[in-house]
């Protein structure tokens, strides 16, 4: 669903620093991995290079089949429209519009028809527990029901692919608990592959495989 082969990234200038390099990566659907690091190292970095919103140095992405260096702006916007999900640290909901109206975006953008759209918005904010919240404007909601809110605006147009670049950094540990259980058990539940970049070692070890990202690559480690 995911491969990634010997990526490499530097930051440009007269005297370009490494930021990584040699990275390697495979997810099947289903999978659910962490990856950790120092900061500055490059989570974020890798994740967008994966979204395709910066270009690598060198080496290759591929997101189900289709390898991103040979998609032109129209096309690489389409696939992140339509494969991927993005679920950040700071909720990025729109204040104006309740949650169902953020949640159905996605949709909008896809131009899924309305009463479809309606009924895919009433499942998934259901199953994160928010069903009784759909009219509700964001500041009428908790933390935790605000990164919900995104969860479900992630997965609401069936993605393959998700990102989540520390969606609990804002969260109390208990919400925090909550929260990356239900990303997890929703992306597996709708057959996604999911990145999540963490700083807690309590998010990633609920993850299917953890990796270590260092200027070398990625390193598998074990979350005790």
């Amino acid at each position: 669903m995911l491969a990634i082969r010997g990526l490499c990234k530097s930051f440009p200038g007269p005297r370009p620093r490494a930021v990584f390099r040699g990275v390697d990566l495979d997810l099947d659907p289903g999978d659910f991995v962490a990856v950790m690091g120092e900061s500055g190292v490059g989570k974020s970095t890798l994740l967008n290079l994966v979204a395709g919103l910066d270009h690598a140095d060198a080496g290759s992405i591929t997101v189900d089949g289709i390898e991103l260096a040979t998609l032109d702006d129209d096309a690489m916007t389409e696939l992140r429209r339509v494969r991927m999900g993005f679920v950040f640290q700071a909720f990025h909901v729109l204040p104006y519009l309740t949650a169902a109206q953020n949640v159905a975006l996605p949709l909008s953008l896809v131009g899924v028809e309305r009463t479809t759209a309606a009924c895919r918005v009433a499942d998934i904010l259901s199953a994160v527990g928010l069903g009784d919240r759909a009219m509700s404007l964001p500041r009428e909601l908790s933390g935790g029901e605000l990164q919900r809110v995104a969860i479900a605006r992630a997965l609401v147009h069936s993605p393959r692919l998700v990102l989540a670049d520390e969606p609990t950094g804002n969260l109390d540990p208990d919400t925090a608990a909550e929260v990356i259980s239900l990303l997890r058990n929703e992306v597996k539940a709708r057959g996604a592959a999911a990145i999540l970049v963490t700083h807690s070692r309590a998010a990633a070890a609920i993850a299917d495989r953890v990796y270590a990202l260092a200027i070398d690559g990625l390193r598998e480690i074990a979350i005790a």
